[in-house]
């Protein structure tokens, strides 16, 4: 497993040291380890986690909330690769909810019989997703 110091992990993921220390002291990254010369070393896995970081504070998450989202993957598995996966799934579902709620009020116009001709355009998992969406979202797609 390589470990990289903060200067080399700064690097490598075009954060700054300065944020890497930040980030370390708010738990949102831990060392691996610490060197012979009391260096703190960062894995791989620090790699993917600064990226999915930063990927989060792109979609205007506070750092406090990507703080929770990370501690709420991490319960559901330790594997960084699972985790990224989970959190990027969870970022596009938000993004799907929000593009829902912009169309909500176009759909609510929709007369029964267009409603029913857009529901069978639509792919049966398709619709199924915008259903389900509708639905967290408080909003019947056939009401």
């Amino acid at each position: 497993m390589k470990l990289y110091k903060i200067g080399e992990l700064a690097r490598i993921t075009n954060v700054s040291p300065r944020t890497i220390d930040y980030y370390t002291k708010m738990g949102l990254i831990e060392p691996e380890k610490r060197s012979d010369t009391n260096y703190r070393l960062y894995s791989d896995e620090t790699l993917t986690r600064l990226k999915r970081i930063e990927n989060m504070k792109r979609e205007k998450y506070t750092l406090e909330e990507i703080k929770a989202s990370l501690k709420l993957w991490t319960k559901v598995s330790h594997d960084e690769i699972v985790t990224d996966k989970l959190t990027n799934i969870q970022l596009h579902l938000q993004q799907l909810q929000k593009e829902v709620q912009e169309i909500s009020p176009i759909l609510d116009k929709l007369k029964p019989s267009q409603l029913k001709n857009f529901n069978k355009m639509l792919t049966p998992h398709t619709a199924a997703c915008i259903e389900a969406l509708l639905l967290l979202l408080g909003k019947s797609p056939f009401s």
